[in-house]
């Protein structure tokens, strides 16, 4: 399969071949680039104009799609082969409601009446777990959750019982609560109903959960294949087990380093010679550079593409896997005085109250942060974890002065900068500075990297000339491992990991003692990923920094803290020690989540009983009485409903707001 470009021909995928039979779920994992995503399209037939599939075929019950005419095809999209695309919002059509979108591929593969197409639609949103349907039907995308949403994909994709479903990252931007529930269904449904199901992603906890077979693709091929207790127990190829080892782990204990997969994929326009993961292996001989190996069976349903794949799974080759004794980094914590102290944060915001016309004047208070209290040492990180929505980043942007609290007090190294000038935080801005979720929506694309990173020293005449400014950028970028000629370069022109260094180089520049990390991580490949957890220990060891680390990832949370908050719809539930709270979570909500994050091995999976979250978020509009958890707490009794907890010292340092314990 090949793009032609402006810049050369891309060849996005080359000579894969796979099988999805009834019932199964086949999983397709790799860095992004590797062709997974182009893959799926190619079969739904909805490549842009400027791709073309040039030899092969693709086979749906013995016939070949890329001899259907664009109408024949049409009748098989949709109704036999359907897809659930990554993000719902851009997916689902704002204009129309729930009920129209969900009714339309009835109406025309299957020749519905609006009646009968309402009945199916109610049963539908039933199946994917969504209540109250008739009042569903009437709204709009944007009315709903982000876990609505992607039900609503889903049932979408179930609407006229289709034999194929490609599911392409389909819980990315989901909680993982959120995220167990629709895999949990969609693992169910597809064994009861006998779909078959791809499954495209790089959250390997998902793939060992959920998956019966994986494909790891790689510069455009598929570079291992077999069951997944083969890919995750016995990887034959490097970059398999690359991806294996550089995650961490809530199973295994925190090690000092994450393992991780140095450099990047190479240029699809003009690909090298030889094995293509060749210049990233760490085992890579002079036949490497040279044969190009193609994928060959190393054992029953098990096939890699590796010269030296006997060596690998004989065990001559690749050292056991060690995750390395527990990190000795120890924050001051006694005679040391919090450098950041957050007192009975309060973060209102009055919105347009729901069913208000236009031009009414009816506003409703959303309580984002609700009485939060937390405290951060000299170099500590904090992590601070919770579902979308329970006000981690508005705690973030009050911490920044980028949000005026509504109530409580901000004390960052002694001083009360709750309500601080403009003028007086201009000094203290020097010492506190923000990492983004998204490097590339944060970072200026009409500036080269040298103006990025240069512009706060300019602004706070750190620097006295272009010259000594130029001398400390490339210091900048050496420090987080970029080369100082990367400086002349856009961001486009760099990949997501490279732009995540950016915005750390630019958050280093004024020599901060505190940086605030708002979804670092969670846009980056697991290979990216771990070098960018990497980074931010040793800069944090070199130069004393502070963090609070905000996230939804448990395990990176677990790797990268000293101690871990827990948020719920606006109140903190549980603080504790990272390792106590980890190993014997108090709150039932703290527990919910560690029973919903999948890890990345299938005979733990197998062995657990995942128990996912029932229910949904609450509206922040229309908080529940007592308990803010109580209407999805097992445990809940009658006093959870009645009165809100007290949150409360356990033992020295572990704190929890609830009733039952």
């Amino acid at each position: 399969m090949r793009f032609e470009t402006s810049r050369g021909t891309v060849r996005a995928v080359e000579g894969i071949s796979y099988t999805v039979n009834r019932g199964e779920i086949v999983a397709v994992v790799g860095e992004s680039g590797c062709g997974k995503s182009v893959s799926a399209l190619a079969i739904m037939r909805l490549l842009a104009k400027t791709g073309r599939v040039t030899q092969g075929q693709i086979l749906f019950e013995g016939q070949n799609l890329l001899d259907l005419s664009e109408e024949e095809m049409r009748e098989k999209r949709g109704r036999d082969i359907s897809m659930i695309f990554q993000e719902p919002m851009t997916s689902l059509n704002p204009v129309l409601t729930i009920g129209e979108q969900v009714m339309e591929p009835l109406k025309i593969h299957l020749t519905m009446t609006d009646e009968q197409a309402r009945a199916r639609a109610l049963e539908l949103l039933q199946l994917v777990g969504i209540t109250d349907g008739p009042r569903r039907l009437e709204q709009y995308p944007h009315h709903l959750s982000g876990g609505m949403r992607q039900r609503v994909m889903i049932a979408i994709g179930l609407a006229c019982n289709p034999k194929l479903i490609i599911a392409d990252e389909p819980t990315t931007a989901l909680d993982v609560t959120i995220q167990a529930q629709i895999l949990e269904l969609m693992k169910d449904l597809s064994r009861r109903l006998g779909i078959a199901l791809i499954v495209i992603t790089h959250n390997l906890g998902i793939v060992a959960r959920y998956a019966d077979r994986v494909n790891v693709m790689y510069a455009a091929r598929i570079i291992e294949q077999g069951s997944a207790d083969h890919v995750f127990l016995e990887p034959a190829h490097p970059y398999a087990i690359g991806l294996m080892r550089s995650i961490p782990r809530l199973d295994l204990p925190r090690g000092i380093k994450l393992e991780t997969i140095e450099g990047l994929p190479p240029d699809l326009r003009n690909p090298p010679p030889g094995c293509r993961f060749a210049p990233r292996c760490r085992y890579r001989i002079e036949a490497c550079t040279q044969i190009d190996p193609p994928l060959l069976a190393v054992g029953e349903g098990h096939a890699s593409a590796c010269i030296r794949a006997e060596e690998i799974l004989a065990g001559n080759l690749v050292a056991p896997f060690e995750r390395g004794a527990a990190s000795t980094h120890v924050f001051a914590q006694t005679n040391a005085e919090p450098l950041l102290v957050v007192d009975h944060l309060k973060k209102y915001f009055a919105v347009k109250a729901a069913g208000a016309g236009f031009l009414s004047s009816e506003t409703a208070t959303v309580k984002a942060v609700d009485d939060v209290s937390i405290h951060v040492m000299p170099g500590e990180t904090l992590g601070l974890v919770g579902e979308s929505g329970c006000g981690k980043t508005t705690v973030g942007r009050a911490v920044l002065r980028l949000d005026e609290p509504t109530g409580g007090t901000i004390r960052f190294g002694g001083a009360d900068i709750t309500h601080a000038s403009h003028g007086d935080m201009r000094g203290v801005r020097r010492k506190i500075q923000v990492i983004f979720q998204d490097p590339y929506s944060s970072l200026n694309p009409r500036m080269t990297v040298g103006q990025i990173i240069g512009e706060p020293l300019s602004v706070y005449k750190l620097v006295k000339g272009s010259k000594e400014q130029t001398v400390r950028v490339e210091e900048l970028l050496t420090q987080v491992g970029l080369f100082p000629y990367m400086a002349e370069r856009y961001p486009h022109e760099l990949s997501g990991g490279q732009r995540q260094r950016v915005g750390i180089a630019r958050a280093l520049a004024l020599e901060p003692t505190f940086i605030v990390c708002d979804e670092p991580v969670s846009a980056l490949d697991v290979s990216i990923q771990g070098q960018i957890i990497n980074l931010l220990e040793d800069l944090q060891e070199r130069l004393g920094l502070s963090f609070l680390f905000i996230a939804h990832d448990l395990a990176v949370v677990r790797h990268i803290s000293d101690r871990v908050a827990v948020m719920y719809l606006g109140r903190v539930v549980e603080l504790a020690d990272r390792d106590e709270l980890y190993a014997a979570p108090k709150h039932p909500y703290t527990k919910a989540l560690l029973d919903a994050a999948p890890i990345p091995d299938p005979k733990v999976e197998r062995s657990r009983a995942p128990r996912a979250l029932r229910g949904e978020i609450p509206s922040p509009l229309t908080p529940p009485s007592g308990c803010v958890f109580h209407t999805r707490c097992p445990i809940a009794g009658e006093e959870c409903r009645r009165e809100i907890p007290v949150f409360r010292p356990l033992s020295s340092g572990h704190f929890v707001a609830c009733h039952k314990v």
